[in-house]
């Protein structure tokens, strides 16, 4: 997968821990949107969506010249690319009218769906039992809302599930390496959505201000996500992954606490709890 990395770069793909690139995942993928919804005051929801894939799209075009190395994998990068651009734009349409929160649980339902696929020991069922009340008790799932935030947010969850089996397939892909492969469904995913929200990023372009802010977003929200995701990935199941997405949540607690001296409740802490020790019992099927 990283046969096109630097030598030390190779080294720390084949070394570090897989969990250690999901936690840096995890991590940008709460800065990310913090980034966006202060652009939503100076650029339209479907705007700051666009500003976010075309700047990624610019780096790894930049960085990786996928073009020169993928052959052969059209359908996965046309289903990715389609993937990547509509998931984008659902999820800031959501949490444009839905509470971070709510949006981060309704996003969890299907991947506990992919979980439970691959839950096929005990340990791995109690594993589950574990992950997902943890996850209900951080979020405070309500429903009660903007009814067209809810209809984006579920679209956006069944897009991430699909961007987690679509990004596993790349990432266990031994021919061609993955984060080239996403480089170029990065390409795609820009010209996919060209037509849908390059008029709302309009006024960033004449606002360097706005203009930096959208390339932060992309940096933070597609590039370094994107690609731990894949580092992790190459090394863990599909089911594993899923798992692991509990610790979104959580994540986003520490954080908290660290950055924002935001101290969580006896019920937040307790769903800390209850996650991170599903993701512990959790095992490969191979290792089980």
């Amino acid at each position: 997968m990283a046969s096109t990395l630097s030598a030390p770069s190779r080294r720390l793909a084949q070394t570090a821990p897989p969990e250690a690139f999901f936690v840096v995942s995890a991590v940008f993928h709460y800065l990310g949107p913090a980034f966006a919804v202060l652009l939503f005051a100076r650029v339209n929801v479907l705007g700051v969506a666009w500003l976010r894939i075309a700047s990624a799209a610019l780096i790894f075009a930049l960085w990786r010249r996928p073009w020169r190395h993928v052959r052969g994998a059209g359908r996965l990068l046309m289903a990715w690319g389609a993937v990547l651009a509509v998931m984008n734009s659902t999820f800031y349409l959501a949490i444009d009218r839905l509470p971070l929160g709510t949006v981060a649980a309704i996003e969890f339902l299907p991947v506990i769906v992919l979980a439970a696929l691959g839950a096929r020991t005990p340990r791995n069922l109690a594993a589950l039992a574990l992950a997902v009340p943890g996850v209900y008790l951080l979020t405070d799932v309500a429903l009660a809302g903007d009814p067209l935030g809810v209809v984006f947010a579920f679209a956006n969850a069944a897009l991430f599930a699909c961007y987690i089996v679509v990004s596993h397939r790349a990432a266990q892909n031994g021919s061609i390496p993955g984060i080239d492969l996403l480089g170029m469904a990065m390409l795609i995913a820009a010209v996919v959505a060209t037509p849908i929200g390059i008029w709302g990023a309009a006024p960033a372009f004449l606002d360097p201000v706005a203009l930096a802010a959208g390339v932060g977003v992309g940096v933070s929200s597609s590039v370094i996500p994107y690609v731990t995701d894949q580092l992790a990935m190459a090394r863990m199941s599909r089911s594993t992954y899923a798992l692991m997405v509990a610790l979104l949540p959580a994540t986003a607690t520490v954080i908290g606490i660290v950055v924002l001296a935001q101290l969580p409740s006896a019920v937040e802490a307790l769903g800390v709890a209850l996650v991170i020790l599903g993701v512990a019992v959790h095992r490969d099927a191979d290792t089980a």
